[in-house]
């Protein structure tokens, strides 16, 4: 980017006149980031501009405040957003949004940011906001988060629109959808060992398992549900998107396998569990969604979804995908996963320790929905990454909880 020295002392200043003279390195990259820095570029500037920051902040207030009006210019004046962007292609009373949180523990705020903006455009134009608890990976479920979640959603999510469903109990759905791409010719059985087929992946060549017939891949998916029939690790159900994809994550994609790990709310009742786009597409498509909002990097996730919707011959029924750029919120740990080993070992008192950033911590510390709300509002429908320290995030978290 052009001018990346006195850009960056522009912004710094202008933090820094913005936060009584200190301005956060994190808030002048997210600003640079919208004239033009790349993430990619991020490392390679990060200690001229860390440097520049530091100089700003030895200056009096006085001439920060003197030298900023000199390089005022050099900066945009975006002004915070106040209410929702338009959602294309929307239309009053039918618009069906989800959000899809993990088993593996309760919310923080990472999910109460995302989840909120769907959650507001369905309330602005009418119709159905799913909360999805996607469950179908065994291995990694926090048994309490089922409650917790529920519990939290109403707080976050009210109104009579918001309708919660949990993967594990449709497994029926994900079964006929695997069943009708095998009969459409558009997913096959692979018996093929992962090391074996990743050989194929990378030479771009399709396994001999592709060229089966409809009735073999029935027979090969029967064996998979049958307990006597293929043992965990022989066999996977795949997507035939091509094998000669320029992307070699696209190419004849997983969509199902077995797993025996014992399951929380369904004990041993399934041996094959959908993996991710399988589960996600047949839901999306069983519960008519209208539009999506995804972070930026399940972009893939995305196009494999938008195949599998091609490949059942519901091309029109595509629902329209948003994406959102990543809040790297520095010093925070939001790893459930994490704080939950911290809890069980006694760092925390429980999900509700005011030093985590769950809900249920803020929550008991006085924050409101609405103050997440504003939040998501102020993001929008963003594809630039911003990086935000803890004291920056929650002196905005607590500007909006006064409102």
């Amino acid at each position: 980017m052009k001018d990346l020295e006195k850009k960056a002392r522009a912004y710094a200043l202008k933090n820094a006149v913005a936060y009584d003279g200190v301005a956060r390195t994190g808030s002048v990259i997210s600003a640079l980031f919208n004239e033009g820095l790349k993430p990619s570029e991020v490392k390679k500037f990060s200690k001229q501009i860390n440097n520049i920051v530091a100089e700003v902040n030895k200056l009096p207030v006085e001439e920060q405040i003197k030298e900023f009006s000199k390089l005022e210019s050099k900066t945009s004046h975006r002004e915070g957003r106040e209410g929702l962007p338009e959602l294309p292609g929307a239309k009053k009373g039918k618009v069906i949004m989800r959000f899809a949180p993990s088993a593996s523990g309760p919310f923080h705020i990472g999910h109460a940011l995302t989840g909120s903006l769907s959650y507001l455009f369905v309330k602005k134009y009418g119709g159905k906001f799913y909360l999805r608890i996607e469950d179908t990976n065994p291995e990694n479920i926090y048994p309490k988060a089922y409650e917790m979640i529920k519990k939290e959603s109403a707080w976050l999510f009210p109104g009579n629109f918001l309708k919660i469903i949990i993967q594990s109990d449709r497994m029926k759905i994900y079964y006929n959808c695997a069943e009708k791409l095998l009969r459409k010719k558009a997913a096959y059985v692979c018996t093929c060992s992962q090391e074996k087929f990743k050989e194929f992946v990378e030479a771009m060549k399709a396994c001999p398992c592709r060229s089966l017939s409809v009735k073999e891949n029935l027979e090969r998916w029967k064996k998979m549900l049958d307990k006597n029939g293929f043992a965990e690790g022989q066999a996977v159900l795949r997507f035939k998107s091509g094998m000669q994809d320029k992307n070699p994550a696209m190419r004849d994609f997983p969509l199902a396998r077995i797993n025996l790990t014992k399951h929380v709310r369904q004990g041993n009742r399934y041996r094959v569990w959908p993996l991710m786009n399988l589960a996600v597409a047949a839901d999306d498509i069983d519960l008519k969604m209208t539009h999506i909002i995804r972070a930026k990097d399940h972009r893939d996730n995305a196009e494999r979804q938008r195949r599998i919707y091609l490949a059942l011959g519901l091309k029109s029924r595509v629902p329209w995908t948003g994406f959102l750029g990543r809040i790297h919120l520095k010093d925070m740990e939001l790893s459930t996963t994490k704080m939950r080993q911290d809890i069980e070992s006694g760092k925390y008192s429980g999900w509700n320790d005011k030093r985590l950033p769950t809900i249920a911590s803020l929550k008991k510390q006085g924050y409101k929905p609405e103050a997440f709300w504003k939040f998501a509002e102020r993001i929008g429908l963003s594809e630039n990454d911003k990086i935000m320290d803890r004291e920056e995030f929650f002196k905005l978290l607590d500007s909006f909880n006064k409102e």
